[in-house]
């Protein structure tokens, strides 16, 4: 049986007496892409840190690949890499010398090539001869990713890549993201604060909140767990009318801004709710708008509940 690329057992953090990491387990199966979520605060910085060795353990274990890293540090580091949009490459010097240090300290075999091969890939041939510092955003993050494929690696931890970057850029990073794993078959550790975009690349992912795990699951999963979908209802008339019928069916309703009402329901229940909201006399139905559970709700049902549900 294959070991997973990372295995994460009862990690712990402390400084002083403040817990910032609190017994938390998991893995990273090779292949997958599992995002560590959670408020600013909860312990995912943290973490990512003492995963790169950079910040010491209080106790408990990671094992990158089956190995050890405590006894299999440099090993294991020549099999993964790093990037966020929080730590920048040095600025005075150009695209291609940044990445041709790193490449020379990963020990890279044939590093000009290696270079010339990832920039054509990662379309910043261009670039190569910019100074960092005057490189966009987007332009950015794309020489970071390049940095961090500079070793081949099996696991990268992604934090944050895509904050600050425009709509259109984010997109296409998490293009080339999506293209890394079916090409390279990479193993990805990604945290983010935008649910739509876990949404979409993540194959699980882990909830932290006062530095423990207080969900683990499929994005799907994990929307399925919210209350209902909500039918939001534009409407013109009576609103005592409309008020009295909901109750009468003894449906869950939100009155918002505007004539509108949330109810909410689940799916199969939707046209016979529209239906009898619109036979009502004295109400006209003016638009009708169907919510989702999304990620996003699971993030701020975790946000705003002050105990959580604590992993056992």
């Amino acid at each position: 049986m294959t070991d997973p690329a990372l295995e994460v057992d009862a990690l712990t953090k402390f400084y002083g007496n403040y817990k910032a990491v609190s017994g938390i387990s998991f893995t990273v199966p090779r292949g997958a892409v599992v995002g560590l979520l959670g408020a600013n605060g909860a312990g995912k910085t943290t973490t990512i840190q003492m995963l790169l060795g950079i910040t010491e353990v209080t106790s408990g274990g990671i094992r990158y690949f089956g190995q050890d890293f405590r006894k299999h540090r440099q090993e294991c580091l020549s099999r993964i890499n790093f990037t966020s949009a929080y730590n920048s490459l040095q600025g005075k010097i150009t695209v291609r010398e940044n990445l041709l240090s790193f490449a020379l300290l990963y020990s890279v075999r044939n590093p000009k090539r290696k270079i010339a091969e990832l920039m054509e890939f990662l379309e910043i041939d261009s670039l190569s001869d910019q100074i960092f510092w005057s490189l966009s955003a987007g332009q950015r993050t794309r020489v970071s990713l390049a940095k961090a494929l500079l070793n081949d690696p099996e696991l990268i931890l992604m934090d944050e890549p895509t904050a600050s970057l425009d709509p259109d850029i984010r997109d296409k990073t998490l293009s080339l993201v999506e293209n890394l794993r079916a090409n390279r078959e990479l193993s990805i550790l990604f945290t983010s604060h935008n649910m739509e975009e876990v949404t979409r690349i993540c194959d699980e992912v882990i909830f932290l909140d006062q530095g423990r795990i207080v969900l683990h699951d499929s994005p799907k999963n994990l929307t399925l767990g919210l209350h209902a979908t909500q039918l939001a209802i534009t409407f013109s008339g009576s609103e005592a009318a409309l008020i009295a019928h909901l109750r009468e069916l003894g449906t869950e309703f939100t009155m918002e801004a505007g004539s509108r009402v949330a109810i909410a329901t689940d799916g199969p229940q939707i046209p016979a709710l529209l239906a009898g909201v619109a036979n009502l006399s004295g109400i006209q139905v003016m638009d009708v708008d169907i919510r989702k559970p999304t990620l996003e709700g699971v993030f701020l049902s975790l946000a705003r509940r002050s105990d959580g549900l604590v992993q056992n």
